[in-house]
């Protein structure tokens, strides 16, 4: 790994841990294990690596999402249903094992950079539009009327954002199972509009 790589990676761990206004530039470079003449060799600014590691983070985990194996399913209903249960399986542990980079960052940066936001507005955006065709072709397959692919799809990222907010309120040991009820709420909302058996009584 190259010197801004390690940065990125050590972003990635000391915002979901720590925040991005948590997290100075020491640390930065004493968990990357690069000296501050590298961080500023690559970085013109803190909120410069804040910028990019949404970036980063977009790039890493969108290239996880495309390869999943739910897209091979051939019913949209099904791979729709298929995201989410990864999603909720991706999740456990404390809250900055499994929270958004993204989200942390527009949380606390939204109104302080413009340029955050706009970063991780693209990161979390990009998750959406990921699942618009697969929502589309559910919802004229199943003949929903009312909404649209694109609106389904920044539904379910509101959730998930959601899921990991009320999940940092939570001790330790409780935040993952949150995370995982509000996931699971919206699981069954998807198979009740498409009409599929949710298994419950």
């Amino acid at each position: 790994m190259t010197a801004k790589d390690k940065l990125l990676e050590a972003a990635v761990k000391l915002i979901r841990s720590n925040g991005f206004a948590g997290t100075s530039v020491d640390q930065l470079c004493a968990e990357a294990g690069v000296t501050k003449g590298a961080f500023f060799h690559h970085f013109a600014s803190k909120e410069a690596l804040g910028v990019a590691a949404a970036e980063y983070w977009s790039a890493s985990t969108g290239g996880f999402f495309a390869e999943a194996p739910f897209h091979a399913l051939p019913d949209p209903v099904d791979r729709v249903l298929g995201y989410i249960d990864l999603r909720i399986a991706l999740i456990g542990g404390p809250p900055e094992a499994f929270s958004c980079v993204a989200g942390t960052l527009v949380q606390e940066a939204f109104r302080s950079s413009a340029a955050i936001r706009v970063a991780a507005e693209a990161s979390i955006m990009a998750n959406a539009r990921a699942l618009e065709a697969d929502l589309d072709a559910a919802v004229a397959q199943c003949g929903v009327t009312g909404t649209t692919g694109a609106s389904l799809a920044r539904h379910v990222q509101a959730v998930i954002q959601g899921a990991f907010v009320l999940a940092k309120t939570q001790p330790e040991d409780a935040a993952a199972e949150l995370a995982r009820e509000q996931l699971a709420h919206l699981r069954r909302y998807f198979a009740m509009l498409f009409g599929r058996d949710t298994g419950e009584e």
